[in-house]
């Protein structure tokens, strides 16, 4: 029925009629106990030229909302109760074959993950030409030409050379670039940017922020943007709608609501958020277990190689880095993808060894240290991963995930070892009654409470944390950070702290060292490093912490 898919809006009003207005909006989905309802009467507009934070952690209900307007729900989703009119027409009980109809044309989707959206056997330029020829949009030549002129829209180099790409050949940045350009190919009067730079490093973030603000002004889009970050949604959002458990706790100007919050949610994501709380400008205490201030780790000179398909050149991934941390004290590695932070922290670790240079742990030159040595140099310096639930066994329980390490190096008896890992539990703030559980039971938060605490039962003076928070929710994240203070004051814990999140960084971090492309281009006390910066990358990457600032709305 063709008349159905005319949505433009009979007024001639159209500057005061929302582009989406959300009615009393119910969504469900159907489980294994039944159907449970998950989001509950959410009710907003979105005005054209207008940018709209959807903003709460995961679970709240924020996602599917998004995925209802565009008709897009999991196969055991309804959408049970309520309106979603586009530019006043309701779409509601459309079917698929009129959702198509304007999915692309009247309404797109930037997804979250680049990664997984993307098609990995097409090129590039077969999938921003598909939405054009779904909807007919010229002949062969001229979707190829738009096609070109929609990659150089977007910032890409190259475009002729892009368009021949398949998608493992870019970036990340690269790839969510070609998702904006398909999303926005038929210039759309709403766009729903889901998480749109949560998987990328802050400096890329702010380049594909600014590309949707810059398109958003241009084409006079409306944006309606899904993001769990405030800071995110405090820089570019006009106005602001805040979810938990699929209810709206409160909305308005986003000025309003983050000098006023009305909510006592709201005001606690406000205060978990790293970007937007307060810094700590003084270093902290020592823990009263620190008999001297020593140094726990010593980088000189620091060189790591890799060969390149077998060839005889190689890849120098780390180029001279050298540091010292404090026994005690908390130095963070940071920068961007590929910039050698993580390849640091594994040199230190043990994990493989260094092209040159020198590394002490606790006084133990690391490059020396030869299998058995090295594996009992392991139980003084530990490693926290990035993704609790991809770093614990499935199959195991907590138990049996928080006791082997003792297994591998402390032969003790049953009784010994159980007491222990029921005290490592207490010590990070796990109840007994996950003991029995595997990791697909608890949620994320306390998946990594248990990588803390595998970690922490050897007793050992280093702990590396490899980008240990990055996957969680702010409220989760401030919870995390909060154990990990008072394991260091309480244990005498020296901690290494790899992030691309200067935000965090700033605030729990006494030491920095900033890479880029493998080289250290800054170091130092963190607040000297933030107020000081003595690289033009380093000030970059404090430009692009978001939340410092509102762009311009209008």
């Amino acid at each position: 029925m063709t008349t159905a898919i005319n949505i433009k809006p009979a007024s001639a009003d159209v500057a005061n009629l929302p582009v989406l207005e959300i009615g009393n909006l119910a969504v469900g989905y159907r489980g294994n106990e039944g159907f449970q309802r998950v989001v509950h009467d959410v009710s907003l507009l979105v005005r054209p030229g207008e940018v709209v934070a959807l903003v709460g952690e995961s679970g709240s209900g924020k996602t599917t909302t998004a995925q209802a307007v565009i008709g897009l729900l999991a196969e055991n989703g309804r959408l049970e109760a309520g309106t979603v009119r586009l530019n006043g027409t309701d779409i509601v009980g459309w079917s698929q074959k009129q959702l198509d109809a304007i999915r692309g044309s009247k309404i797109s989707l930037i997804p979250q993950d680049p990664t997984t959206s993307l098609n990995p056997v097409k090129t590039i330029g077969a999938q921003v030409a598909e939405v054009l020829q779904i909807h007919r949009k010229g002949s062969r030549a001229e979707i190829d030409a738009r096609v070109i002129e929609l990659l150089t829209r977007v910032g890409l180099s190259q475009p002729e050379l892009r368009a021949r790409q398949y998608p493992h050949e870019l970036s990340g940045g690269m790839r969510q670039r070609v998702l904006i350009a398909i999303a926005i190919a038929l210039r759309p009067a709403l766009i729903i940017a889901d998480e749109p730079t949560s998987a990328l490093d802050v400096t890329v973030q702010k380049r594909i922020l600014d590309l949707i603000d810059e398109l958003r002004r241009e084409y006079g889009t409306a944006v309606l943007l899904v993001t769990h970050d405030l800071g995110v949604a405090a820089d570019r959002a006009n106005h602001i709608v805040v979810l938990k458990g699929g209810r709206i706790q409160e909305q308005g100007a986003t000025a309003e609501v983050l000098a006023k919050p009305r909510s006592d949610y709201t005001r606690k994501l406000l205060a978990d958020a790293p970007s937007l709380g307060k810094t700590r400008s003084v270093p902290r205490s020592v823990s009263p277990r620190i008999d001297r201030r020593g140094d726990a780790i010593v980088v000189e000179n620091l060189v790591q190689d890799f060969a390149i398909g077998g060839r005889r050149d190689a890849f120098r991934a780390v180029d001279g880095v050298s540091f010292t941390v404090q026994r005690g004290a908390t130095h963070a590695i940071v920068g961007e993808s590929g910039s050698g932070k993580t390849t640091t922290a594994r040199s230190i670790v043990g994990f493989q060894k260094p092209t040159a240079g020198r590394i002490l742990v606790d006084g133990i030159d690391v490059t020396t240290l030869r299998r058995e040595s090295l594996r009992w140099f392991r139980k003084t310096i530990q490693l926290v991963y990035q993704n609790p639930f991809a770093s614990l066994d499935p199959r195991q329980t907590i138990f049996q995930i928080v006791e082997e390490p003792l297994l591998n190096f402390d032969p003790l008896p049953r009784e010994d070892r159980a007491r222990k890992v029921q005290a490592i539990l207490d010590r990070v703030g796990l109840p007994s009654s996950v003991l029995a559980r595997k990791p697909h039971a608890l949620s994320g938060g306390q998946r990594q409470r248990v990588a803390i605490a595998r970690a922490l039962v050897l007793d050992p003076q280093v702990l590396v944390l490899d980008e240990a928070v990055s996957a969680l929710d702010v409220t989760v994240q401030a919870q995390i950070l909060a154990l990990l203070d008072e394991l260091q004051q309480a244990l005498g814990l020296t901690y290494l702290f790899i992030s691309h999140d200067l935000a965090v960084v700033r605030q729990i971090s006494d030491t920095v060292s900033v890479l880029h492309n493998g080289r250290q281009v800054d170091g130092g006390p963190v607040e000297d490093v933030f107020q000081r910066p003595g690289s033009a990358y380093t000030r970059e990457l404090i430009s692009a912490i978001p939340g410092q600032h509102n762009v311009n709305l209008n």
